[in-house]
């Protein structure tokens, strides 16, 4: 029923480009040291000493101290005298803020998932986790297809979505249960058989999610509607959002769920690493 995909080899251009960037990089090592010492701030929780960050980077303290002045004075990162700490800076929550506002993810996720439209038939979504929800930022709906309730903007439990679950299983277990402390942190749509409405049922339906690499929904959001998502991470392999696939279940038999599940993870996957994330394994 899906129909087969044609992909270019791009092998040997990101071998040439990953290549031009090693040369470019070996020009300017102040730039690129600059770079690795925000990207390491950027990925702990706290602040860092100095010291910390060159043994770190591998970097000689003299050259880390000169960096770290030279960001001071243009805001990027802010030194804690106290604690002779360094963390980042005002400047670098406005390139952060800056980032938001132009909805990177939205304009890079919609046209692959046009592309993965046009080439299945069926409607696709991109949502990401706002609380115990997910909202969803792209919709793309297939030709002659019924409406969804994913329209962009909406929300809903998490636990409930295909999407939710791929985010979800992507996340740290003690994270998940932070979200879900207690029975009244779960809520169902419809009365559907085998509904997720304890944690021990969401843990157990989310390691399951872990071993296959995709999460699935049956009639959950609306009867007689499935849903197939894979996680979409960050550099950290944290869990960005997520790209999900909604079809009538009548219209598509089981045994073609998984390969459309592989259609949906190289979607994803192809987005993590256009937000230089990388690919769930």
């Amino acid at each position: 029923m899906l129909a087969t995909e044609a992909r270019p080899e791009a092998g040997n251009e990101s071998k040439a480009a990953s290549k031009a960037a090693s040369k470019l990089a070996s020009k300017v090592p102040a730039a690129e040291n600059t770079l690795r010492i925000l990207k390491l701030l950027a990925s702990r929780r706290g602040p860092m000493a100095a010291s910390q960050i060159a043994s770190t980077l591998g970097l000689p303290r003299s050259s880390v101290y000169h960096l770290l002045g030279v960001m001071e004075a243009n805001g990027f990162v802010l030194h804690l005298h106290e604690e002779q700490r360094y963390g980042l800076g005002i400047s670098a929550f406005e390139l952060s803020s800056a980032y938001s506002r132009q909805e990177p993810l939205s304009r890079l996720g919609r046209p692959l998932l046009a592309s993965l439209v046009d080439a299945l038939g069926e409607s696709a979504h991109l949502a990401v986790l706002h609380g115990r929800d997910v909202l969803y930022i792209v919709e793309e709906r297939a030709k002659n297809r019924p409406s969804l309730v994913t329209d962009v903007g909406v929300r809903l439990p998490s636990h409930l979505t295909a999407s939710g679950r791929a985010i979800l299983a992507a996340l740290p277990k003690s994270q998940v249960r932070a979200l879900y402390p207690n029975a009244a942190a779960f809520s169902a749509r419809h009365e559907v058989e085998g509904a997720i409405m304890k944690y021990s049922a969401l843990s157990s339906h989310l390691d399951q999610v872990r071993q296959r690499g995709y999460a699935t929904e049956h009639g959950e959001v609306t009867p007689g509607f499935g849903s197939i998502a894979a996680a979409v991470t960050d550099h950290l392999g944290w869990p960005t959002a997520a790209v999900a696939v909604t079809f009538l279940e009548d219209k598509l038999p089981v045994e073609e769920w998984p390969v459309l599940a592989g259609r949906v993870q190289k979607v994803a996957d192809e987005l993590s690493l256009r937000l230089h994330g990388r690919p769930v394994k």
